[in-house]
């Protein structure tokens, strides 16, 4: 291991993976009444963004990938610190409002309600702000373009297509309260 920034992030993706699998096995039990087609970009995009944690791990363990190294100040991996805790906890929170209704699918069960509480009072999409979050954070301690940039570059476009397919998902099924919802909430920020 490099430093204590790669050690930190390993950390974090640690708690990331522990945070999403203990709600995808929950979800699980479930059984869907509603789904929404996904495209088959996005499959191709998590996939891509997966191997990219994947080259990060890499980065961490060995110098195969140094070639790919950038320098930033001194001060970029306390920074990094700082946006992957908050991202990790963001992450953390937002599937525990959720609760019963997280699926990384665009489904609902018959029981599916609509989530304002918690972190869902001032956001609609909490988990893409966390992993926002996350792939800023990883770039920031991981000073590496293929293990720590290329998150954000992956991210983007999965952002992009998903958030409004999921919108439009949530309209369809909670339709006026979710127009009302959406009024006074931002979507991955709080509305000032």
């Amino acid at each position: 291991m490099k430093s204590f920034f790669e050690a930190y992030f390993l950390f974090g993706l640690v708690a990331g993976t522990v945070i999403r699998t203990v709600y995808g096995i929950r979800h699980k039990r479930a059984v869907a009444a509603f789904r929404f087609a996904e495209s088959p970009v996005m499959f191709v995009l998590m996939t891509l963004w997966g191997l990219a944690q994947v080259l990060a791990i890499v980065y961490v363990f060995s110098s195969r990938l140094d070639f790919a190294d950038y320098i930033l100040p001194a001060g970029a991996g306390w920074a990094g610190v700082v946006v992957f805790t908050v991202g990790v906890v963001l992450l953390w929170r937002a599937h525990t409002d959720l609760g019963r209704n997280f699926s990384p699918f665009l489904e609902a069960k018959e029981d599916h309600t609509l989530v304002t509480g918690g972190i869902y009072n001032t956001v609609r999409h909490p988990m893409y702000a966390a992993h926002f979050l996350w792939v800023i954070g990883q770039a920031l301690l991981l000073h590496n373009w293929l293990a720590g940039a290329s998150g954000i570059i992956l991210f983007l476009p999965i952002y992009y297509i998903r958030v409004g397919r999921e919108e439009s998902f949530m309209l369809e099924r909670f339709g006026d309260d979710y127009r009302r919802y959406m009024g006074r909430t931002g979507r991955i920020f709080p509305k000032m």
